[in-house]
C-alpha cells in the first residue's frame, strides 16, 4: 500500500481488525508486518483502539528480536496520548531501556519516539531528558553518534519548549565528543 493511502486505510478500519493487524505485527514475512505496523501507527494517531493492546507491545521491548522491539518502542509511544490509565508511567523504565539497545537502529527509534512520548506525557519529560542527558555515546557505534546525538538534541529541545526542565537548563555540551 503507498504511504499516502496509510491514513485514509487506517481510518476506514474497523475495531475488529485490530486484533488481526496486532497478530501479523509478529508475521515472519517483512512486508505483512511492515504494513501490519503501518497501519496501526496511522490508526494510533486517529483513534484509540490499538490502546488496549499495549501490554502486548510493552511485552515486545524484551524480544530477542530487535525489530519487534522496535515495533514495540513506536507503537507505545503512538498509544501515550490516548493512555488514560497512566500505563506509561509504569513502562517508562522499562522504555529508557531501549537507550542501551545493542542495535544503533533501534536505539534511534527509542529516542525519536521518546519525543511523542514526552509530548503526550509532559509530567515525564524531566526523566526522559536526564535520561538522554545520561546517555553516554561513546557506547554507540561511531557511524551512528552524530544521527543519533542529533535525535537526542531534536528530544531534548520539544520537552524544553513544553516545560522548563532546569536539567535541560543546566545541560552542559561539555560532556559530548568534540567530534560524535
Amino acid at each position: 500500500m503507498p504511504k499516502n493511502e496509510l491514513p485514509a486505510a487506517s481510518k476506514a478500519l474497523l475495531p475488529e481488525d485490530i486484533p488481526q493487524l496486532v497478530t501479523w505485527l509478529s508475521s515472519k514475512d517483512d512486508d505483512i508486518r511492515y504494513q501490519a505496523l503501518l497501519l496501526l501507527q496511522n490508526r494510533s494517531a486517529y483513534f484509540d483502539d490499538v490502546y488496549p493492546y499495549w501490554n502486548t507491545f510493552r511485552n515486545k521491548l524484551t524480544s530477542d528480536n530487535s525489530y519487534q522491539r522496535s515495533i514495540g518502542l513506536m507503537l507505545i509511544a503512538e498509544n501515550a496520548k490516548w493512555d488514560s490509565e497512566n500505563r506509561m508511567e509504569r513502562t517508562i523504565d522499562q522504555y529508557l531501556l531501549s537507550l542501551h539497545d545493542p542495535k544503533p537502529i533501534t536505539v534511534r527509534q527509542c529516542i525519536q519516539s521518546l519525543g511523542k512520548i514526552a509530548s503526550a506525557k509532559p509530567e515525564l519529560g524531566e526523566k526522559i531528558a536526564s535520561s538522554l542527558m545520561s546517555l553516554d555515546l561513546a557506547e554507540v557505534k561511531e557511524t551512528m553518534r552524530n544521527s543519533i546525538l542529533v535525535d537526542i538534541l531534536k528530544v531534548l529541545l520539544a520537552i524544553r519548549r513544553q516545560d522548563s526542565a532546569d536539567a535541560i537548563d543546566d545541560l552542559s555540551f561539555a560532556r559530548f565528543p568534540a567530534r560524535c
